[in-house]
């Protein structure tokens, strides 16, 4: 008998608690609406930049924060009560239970399960009121692994592409808005060459496969292949840029950029005229690529047209038409005679000039707006990039889905892979420089801050498998390149 009174003296406080629990949370919801009001209020009482309609999406997240917290603090209010009770009815026994043990396993279980469903439910939430997401979180580990070497400043104007010799010597080529292509030392920084026949932005550099020739496309509506002879100076040594990474990023203003005179600029060689001009387009030239062995060239123009040319004699070998829309890029395949151009269309498309006797083409339609490059991996995989802020790794073996969607918070610029490790560079619009692996997983993100990194647009990526200093090199709208050391075993170990 008295065992059944305990019991049920146990049961009607379990009961009375839980009717005190379930008033509380009553309470709580019959005050929300009034909390809410006055947070408003509150806020209308602010000065602030926000839209309202994203203050008051901010409100209700943190309400959902708020209420979500007040319910576990409740729950674990109860919990030691019973554990208050179950001692006190053990302890003419001999025996407690530890409240700290307790939160180790039961606390900690209905706590870890309730924070991971409001983790899930605001990270839903979130990424439907908005796409700018920013996480900073690898910061440090990633300026450990991403070390800026070298800065290459002497343009005018914004540079739109970089790319690095095939042959010795090697050497850093970029192509610029002030109607010059400059020739750059790796190692000291110091221009070698300077580019001036086009007489319009240049918007592509590419270097020639097994020779000193150099190929850009331009705004003039043309292409231009010239010869260059370098002699590389004396290496010096290198100043260690790390001490100069700040932890605060901020914008830049113009008077902080390069002021577009860089150390031995003015006096390097100048080449002033063509080997060839390749003249078929009838509008800007955005983009030019060697096809393999070097022989012929494709460009890519506004024209809505790709054209392949026989090198030696400047004559146009195929017009590549179906765009609906202006050309942003056209890239080769390193082994085989495979062509890619992308298009403001949406779309990429794939050209096989494998048979002599006729060229096939396959159309790539997966992004939502301007696909702004796409270029070839190892084996059978094109990776495409585009103004709808997503990267798409893809099989040419099956054209219907990409294998893989990188999704990131500003347009994608002209990317990059690094063959050797299958690792993609995405220069972005809005400073960023971040690296994946094809499968999609975030690998880094380059240092940006206010002495380090690009201050304006990132306009293109350029690996160097086998340079010793800088192997990934980045040019931007700030009118400099910047040579990077990217330590790919770390890289990959912390994936």
């Amino acid at each position: 008998m008295p065992i059944e009174s305990a019991s049920c003296a146990s049961a009607r406080q379990a009961k009375q608690k839980r009717k005190s629990h379930s008033l509380s949370i009553r309470r709580t919801n019959s005050s929300e609406q009034e909390r809410a009001g006055l947070q408003r209020d509150m806020l209308e009482g602010q000065d602030s930049k926000l839209p309202s309609s994203v203050r008051n999406t901010l409100l209700e997240l943190f309400g959902q924060i708020e209420r979500e917290f007040e319910n576990l603090y409740i729950e674990n209010l109860e919990l030691r009560r019973e554990i208050d009770t179950l001692n006190e009815r053990l302890a003419g026994e001999g025996q407690t239970i530890d409240g700290a043990e307790l939160s180790k396993g039961q606390l900690k279980t209905k706590a870890s399960h309730s924070t991971s469903q409001l983790s899930q439910k605001l990270k839903t939430t979130y990424k439907a009121s908005t796409s700018k997401i920013v996480s900073s979180f690898k910061t440090t580990t990633s300026r450990a692994i991403c070390q800026l070497v070298k800065e290459y400043v002497g343009h005018r104007d914004g540079i739109w592409d970089v790319s690095v010799a095939k042959t010795q010597p090697v050497v850093l080529g970029t192509a610029s808005a002030d109607h010059t292509a400059l020739l750059w030392s790796i190692e000291t920084g110091k221009c070698l060459v300077k580019y001036v026949g086009h007489v319009g932005s240049v918007n592509s550099i590419k270097f020639h496969p097994t020779e000193q020739v150099a190929l850009t496309a331009s705004g003039d509506q043309t292409a231009h292949i010239w010869r260059y002879i370098v002699q590389l100076p004396t290496p010096q040594p290198t100043a260690d840029c790390n001490q100069m990474s700040g932890e605060d990023e901020v914008e830049i203003s113009d008077k902080d950029e390069p002021d577009g005179d860089g150390d031995g600029f003015s006096d390097c060689p100048t080449v002033r005229a063509p080997l060839t001009s390749l003249k078929s387009h009838q509008g800007v030239v955005i983009a030019a690529d060697w096809l393999v062995g070097g022989k012929q060239a494709v460009t890519a123009s506004w024209d809505r047209t790709a054209n392949l040319y026989d090198v030696e004699t400047s004559e146009l070998v195929h017009s590549l038409t179906g765009h609906d829309q202006e050309l942003t890029h056209c890239c080769t395949h390193p082994t085989q005679r495979l062509v890619v151009t992308s298009s403001r269309d949406t779309t990429f498309r794939l050209w096989d000039f494998r048979d002599p006797s006729i060229h096939s083409v396959n159309v790539f339609q997966g992004h939502t707006d301007t696909v702004t490059s796409a270029v070839f991996t190892v084996g059978d995989n094109v990776v495409s990039g585009s103004d709808d802020r997503t990267v798409k790794v893809w099989d040419l073996k099956n054209m219907r889905s990409p294998i893989a969607t990188i999704r990131t918070d500003s347009a994608v610029n002209r990317i990059n892979v690094c063959v050797g490790q299958r690792i993609i560079a995405l220069p972005h619009d809005n400073r960023q420089v971040r690296l994946f692996d094809m499968s999609g997983v975030r690998l880094a993100r380059l240092p940006r801050s206010n002495r380090q990194g690009h201050r304006r647009m990132v306009c293109c990526s350029a690996w160097s498998e086998d340079h010793p200093i800088c192997n990934l090199f980045t040019c931007g709208f700030d009118r400099q390149a910047i040579g990077w050391n990217i330590n790919i075993p770390a890289l990959l170990q912390e994936k």
